[in-house]
């Protein structure tokens, strides 16, 4: 109930601050007046054109760092765009939201594409201490957007799915022994695949997770995969090769919709 109170009335804020444009800004004339939308809808023949959420790339979150990124939304009208502002929820409906990201200042900057369109943009600000919880990583993340024209039409919408994904922060290891190690012997390669936890602010083991085991020879350029296998409890790793030259291993992990990607720092091993 508190998410839904919230988000209620962040769509109020939003509208006041995005959709009543300036009496400056307006047309002159009795139709100059801020037309507000209803929510979802279109006032006049202003149209929201596209919405991206930190330009498409996920956001990554750890356990204490604030990250901030930008919601930007393009729209266009014959008369031009005054303003705009938008706050991502989650959830199948703004109705239904358990978790919401808005932005402290809601008057968007608004930047001219051409003469009838601009994107404007906030910032947002991910707290993993404050708004998320791990039930709120991946995707499921929708934009409520409005925007306010010069001749004070407006357009709001609900449901534009976000182009990014809000990821629980990654983290891999790798620690190859004995070192140094005779030719031929067999080597252990172990190490850890955590990632962040938004409900106790510390890292846990990510488990059953597919991570690929590489390895690149002393002076050669690339990494070639040995093997592929599978987290453990509390993330752990654990395999052995045959140690053939020196060389450098490290673990590779390719990320799921809630975790990104991540590549451990490589351990030399020196083979005698």
């Amino acid at each position: 109930m508190r998410i839904r109170a919230t988000v209620a009335a962040l769509t109020g804020t939003l509208a006041l601050s995005a959709l009543a444009v300036p009496a400056a800004q307006a047309v002159d004339g009795p139709s100059s007046a801020p037309r507000i939308a209803a929510q979802g809808a279109n006032v006049g023949d202003t149209e929201i054109t596209k919405v991206s959420v930190n330009g498409g790339k996920n956001v990554v979150v750890g356990t204490t760092n604030k990250v901030q990124f930008t919601v930007a939304v393009t729209a266009t009208d014959p008369e031009g765009i005054a303003g705009g502002s938008a706050f991502l929820y989650h959830g199948g409906s703004i109705d239904t939201a358990d978790g919401v990201l808005a932005p402290d200042d809601f008057d968007g900057t608004c930047k001219v594409v051409d003469a009838t369109t601009s994107t404007c943009s906030v910032t947002v600000i991910a707290d993993p201490q404050t708004g998320l919880y791990n039930g709120l990583a991946g995707s499921g993340w929708k934009v409520y957007a409005a925007i306010g024209a010069n001749d004070g039409d407006s357009a709001e919408g609900e449901s534009y799915a976000s182009d990014a994904n809000i990821q629980r922060n990654s983290r891999l290891t790798t620690n190859a022994s004995p070192e140094p190690v005779k030719k031929g012997k067999t080597l252990t390669v172990t190490g850890a695949l955590t990632r962040a936890n938004w409900d106790t602010f510390k890292y846990a083991g990510y488990t059953n997770q597919s991570v690929k085991l590489q390895y690149k020879k002393k002076g050669a350029t690339s990494y070639t995969t040995l093997k592929t296998i599978t987290s453990g409890a509390s993330g752990a790793l654990k395999t052995t090769v045959t140690a053939s030259a020196d060389g450098y291993y490290r673990y590779v992990f390719a990320g799921t919709s809630t975790t990104p990607a991540t590549t451990s720092t490589s351990d030399f091993v020196d083979v005698q």
